[in-house]
This record gives C-alpha cells, structure tokens and sequence, in this order.
C-alpha cells in the first residue's frame, strides 16, 4: 500500500511546513503498519526537503501525483518515492526514486557485484542504491497490480543528496553497469540532471484518475514477460530434471492447483522425503510451470536463504537481470505477514521442517498458519531428520493440524513420499549406514562398502581439501562444511581465522556470500549447516568438531563443544538434552549428505575417526 499520496503541489506545502514526516508517521499508525522510528522520521525530514528542491520547478506540472513510502505488494518492501505523469505523447510513467542520506561510500571487492559499504550501515555491505531502485521497478512490473505498466513505464534512479562528486567514481564503477544503466545514480551536485531525468517522464498529469490506485490495488499475478523469462529457464537446466515418483507428486500438486480452481478452498498437499530425494527439484519445476504455464502467482519460499539464492543463479544462467526477475518468486517464510489471505496461488514451502512458530524479527504470530492463510494451494516439503534448531518446530502432523483447522482440504491422507535417492550416488545403502552409526534409527547397515559411493576417513584436515580441491576444479562442484563447534573469529574481529586444526587453517564462508555452493570463489571457505542445507555437490568435505564423539561403543554428542558465537540452532543453551542430541545428530546427517559422487570426513575425535574406519569396507 501507498502510506502518502498527494498533489505535488500539496506535497511541496507540506515539505513547506515541516509536517510531512508528522504526516506520514499518522498514515502508518493509521494503517498498523510497521515503521516510524526515529531514523525513519530522520530520514523523511531530511530527504524529502531534497525532492522538493529537485521538484520545484514550472516545468513539472503541480497536480502530478505524488507517492512517499510505496510498500510493494507481498513484501516488506517500500518504495521512497514515485512520481506518477504522463509524457509529450500521453504515456503514463513512474518515477521511482530510493532516496539515500549517504555521505561516504566504498567498493568492497569486484565479486560484490551488487553491494556497497556505506558510512551509515558501519561499513557492512549493503545493496547498491542503483541495484535496489532497479529492484523494485522489476517487482512493480512483475508483481504489480497495473496491467497498463510496461518496462519503459517505470523509470527508476538514485538520489543520494548528501554525497559529494569524490565517490561517483565508486557508485558507477564498470562492476554496477548492469544497475546503473537501468537506474542512473544522482549526487548532492546533480540536482538540476535529477530534475531533467524526471522531467523526460512527467510533462502532465496522468489522464487516468485511478492509475496510482491500479498499481496499488491492482490484482497480483506474474507479468507475461516474467511467464516467457521462466519458462525458459529451466530449458538445458539437467539440475532441475525430475525422475520417478517425483513426477507423480508433480500430477498430485497440478491436480491440487485445478481442484483449487474448481472449488474455490484451499488446497494442502505435505511431500515428505529425506535427503537427496528431491524435493527441491519437485519444487523448482512446479514453480515454473505455475507462473509459466498457468499464469499464478506462485512462490518458492524457504526459510534458508542459500538454496533460495542459488537456484536463482542457476536458473538466470549468470544473467543478473534475470535474477531481479526471479526476486518474489524466491522468498523468505518473513515475507508472509505482508500477504493478503490466498495472495499466493501456489506456495512451495521447501525445508518447511525448518519453518518456526515466530522467530526473531518475524512480524506475524505463527509462520506456519501465515503460510496457509497467505496461499490458496500449499505445498509442504518436510524431512523431520533435517531439523537442526531448538526452534524448528513443525512436522507433517502438525501441518495436517493446521490444514484442518484452517478448512483446507488435504489431498492426500497421508503425506506423498519420495523414496528414490539421487544423492550420494543413488546409494540407499549409504543414507541406511548413516542412521545406523549415528544412531538415528536402527539398519542392517553398521558397516559400508565403499564401491558406488566415495566414502573416505581422513586423519588430516588439510590433506582432505587438498583432495577435494582437485574435485572442485573439474566443476566447480565440492567444498567443505562444518558442523557448530567453531567461533566466528573473522566476523567477530577476533582473529584472522576461524577454524584451526593443527596445520588446517580455514575461515567461515564469507558472510555476505549468498552464493557460497557455486560461488566459485568460496572452495577455500568452510560451509555452516545453513549455508549447505538444501543445496548438493559433488564431493562434500565434512569437518566433524568435538561435538560428536565415540566413547564406550557408541557415538555421543556433546553440545558443550557447540561455538559460543552459535546463536541459531541455540543447542549450547537447550535444557532438553535428549532434544540437543538429537539435533547434533541431524545437523551431521545433512552435512554428510550432501555428496552426490562422495563424502570426505575428517574428525576431531580420534576415537571417532578410527571408529568410522572401522566401519568402511573398501572394495
């Protein structure tokens, strides 16, 4: 929704009289919405006497409308500013501008290709004003309510009125072109080409009334630029082939989607399956085909960020444009607050084991009832032995619970199972062995023959990566991960490393890297669960720390040797130890399971170690 909107004649009187950010503060308490902090109420007082000055011009018609603080529809997303008109030959237009009190700003490095440091964000990265304005005219476009909006519609541009000529360079480096192209970027010095860049668009007021009201109010569904771009994503993309039973729960969930058509309730359908068998891929390709094919508003939506970012990446096939593109159809469990009831046709909840009742900065009460109020066919992906915090909290019974509580309909009684393993080289054999020596599950399989499926025990950490560096380099395929027990030194400013063993040194995967498993900077980098959940490679590395210990003929946990600076799966502080043990146990079974062709262990624990020799057999 569009918290202000005005004449910009009205707009200008209030910027006039300082009651525009008391204005707007009234707006969003009015509309219970979230905003108004003292940096907010800061940044309207400053920033908007800026445009003003920009704006006050004859040349741009005073009774253009006006927009300040646009929350794009389904996210948590807001716009600084629009300006709304039409040109010399009658064409509405937007303007959109991302207003930034910026006064320093740095490159990080030339693979940060969409981020910045800035003085007001104690120089973490952020994203590139140009980026993030480019951003959202793709999100009005694809996800925007008005039908008449093309790409030449939307114009967006950068206004940092507080930076001085020395940093241009910076901000239109060659490694922001794709960006500032698309969204030029406007100094403290540039008032007079900002004012020329708007007044190109905006020669008169729009001749249709509503037109701010249809971008605003307009119904949600995927543009069919964005149908056409999908679809031929997936096109050459073996990544995303399904096989098997994959395919039937693929029919189950079209037939969900038509049956939700049909009877106008909303649809729950929970595909469970472990490891390797799946279900991401299952996902990717109903969400193409929803949007591609059948013309929905459907999402992919996970609480963990890296397969959400790498699937965009692999789908664009290096084409950052196309990842904006892709931006809505891949989001995080937060966003679902921001969505209307059954906003989303289709919603693909992958890793939904993972999904919390209300975790930290979450705006909603219960993620799980948000999920099926905002979707009118979910579509729950859930392995229970991938839950790896003390506050992952949902399994298939419970989201049967909340179907029935929320009159869905189930389509099957029980949950769909995919049972064929793709991971770990087809080996079922391999999965069996783990739970046996992990003690999740009693198998035949307390030993494993090392035939399909490259198991090896390392009694060096560095020897391991020396081995899996000459994996990596025929694809780019393999790295190494990590359970919790090391500090985050590096991000701390602690020291320059963060894993130290003997003659291994080794540092976290870089924070900002949302990439990391096919980043192909990151091998030398040491993956967390959070990082490698949901994402496969070739070879795997796994680095078992003292958390995971044999003694007196069994494996043990012991979640003392959990990092301190752990703060996620909250472990260390569980008072429920038979809960804390099993968690320790399903981290390490999806970090040794993330190998299609191999998985390399090296532990910590000597006893350990030789116990897991002990188990192989080498043919």
């Amino acid at each position: 929704m569009i918290v202000y909107e005005n004449t910009l004649d009205s707009f200008s009187n209030d910027v006039m009289l300082n009651t525009i950010s008391d204005k707007i503060y009234q707006l969003i308490k009015e509309n219970h919405l979230n905003g108004g902090s003292k940096s907010e109420i800061n940044s309207w007082n400053n920033s908007l006497h800026f445009m003003k000055d920009v704006l006050d011009t004859p040349d741009i018609p005073r009774d253009c409308s006006v927009a300040v603080e646009y929350n794009i529809p389904q996210t948590s997303k807001r716009v600084d500013f629009m300006i709304i008109g039409q040109d010399d030959s009658k064409k509405d237009h937007v303007v959109v501008v991302e207003l930034k009190q910026w006064a320093k700003v740095e490159k990080v490095n030339d693979t940060f290709r969409h981020s910045v440091l800035s003085d007001l964000r104690s120089n973490e990265p952020v994203a590139h004003p140009s980026y993030q304005a480019y951003t959202y005219k793709s999100l009005i476009l694809n996800y925007g309510g008005a039908e008449d909006l093309d790409k030449d519609s939307v114009n967006p541009c950068a206004y940092l009125h507080n930076m001085s000529e020395d940093y241009r360079n910076v901000l239109e480096d060659s490694i922001y072109s794709d960006w500032t192209d698309e969204a030029p970027v406007f100094l403290k010095s540039d008032v007079l080409k900002l004012r020329a860049f708007i007044q190109k668009y905006i020669k008169a007021k729009s001749a249709d009334d509503k037109f701010l009201y249809k971008i605003d109010h307009g119904k949600i569904k995927p543009t069919k630029s964005l149908q056409d771009s999908i679809d031929s994503m997936l096109v050459g993309n073996k990544e995303f082939d399904m096989i098997d039973e994959q395919a039937v729960a693929y029919d189950f969930i079209m037939n969900a989607i038509k049956n939700s058509v049909k009877d106008m309730k909303k649809h729950v359908l929970i595909i469970q399956g472990g490891p390797g068998t799946g279900k991401s891929v299952l996902a990717v390709n109903v969400l193409a085909d929803s949007i591609s094919k059948l013309g929905l508003n459907a999402s992919y939506i996970t609480k963990n960020s890296a397969p959400r970012n790498c699937y965009q990446a692999l789908l664009a096939k290096g084409n950052a444009k196309k990842m904006v593109d892709l931006k809505l159809a891949f989001r995080s469990p937060h966003s679902l607050p921001f969505v209307p009831e059954n906003g989303i046709a289709v919603g693909l909840f992958d890793e939904a084991h993972r999904m919390q009742k209300k975790p930290y900065m979450y705006k909603g009460e219960d993620m799980l009832w948000d999920a099926i109020k905002a979707s009118k066919v979910s579509v729950f992906f859930v392995d229970d032995d991938q839950r790896i915090t003390t506050n992952d909290c949902y399994n298939a019974d419970i989201i049967k619970q909340y179907a029935v509580k929320a009159g869905a309909v189930l389509e099957t009684k029980e949950p769909f199972v995919l049972e064929s393993q793709f991971r770990c080289n087809g080996s079922d054999g391999y999965i069996a062995f783990l739970d046996n020596i992990l003690e999740l599950r009693e198998t035949a399989n307390n030993t494993f023959e090392n035939k399909d499926f490259d198991f090896r025990i390392f009694d060096n950490a560095g020897e391991m990566r020396e081995v899996l560096r000459k994996f990596n380099s025929i694809r780019n395929k393999s790295r190494m991960c990590a359970g919790y027990c090391y500090d985050w030194n590096v991000k701390n400013k602690r020291g320059d490393w963060d894993i130290v063993i003997e003659d291994f040194k080794a540092k976290w995967n870089l924070e900002n890297d949302n990439i990391f498993a096919i980043n192909e900077e990151s091998f030398d980098q040491v993956g967390c669960i959070h990082t490698v959940q949901g994402m496969e490679f070739d070879y795997v590395g796994v680095i078992i720390g003292n958390d995971l210990i044999y003694r007196d003929g069994h494996i043990c946990t012991n979640k003392s040797a959990i990092s301190k600076d752990d703060h996620t799966s909250k472990i260390k502080q569980c008072k429920d130890d038979k809960l804390a043990d099993r968690l320790i146990r399903n981290t390490y079974k999806v970090l040794l399971t993330r190998g299609q062709k191999g998985c390399f262990v090296y532990c910590e624990d000597e006893a350990l170690r030789e116990y897991l020799k002990d188990r192989i057999r080498i043919s």
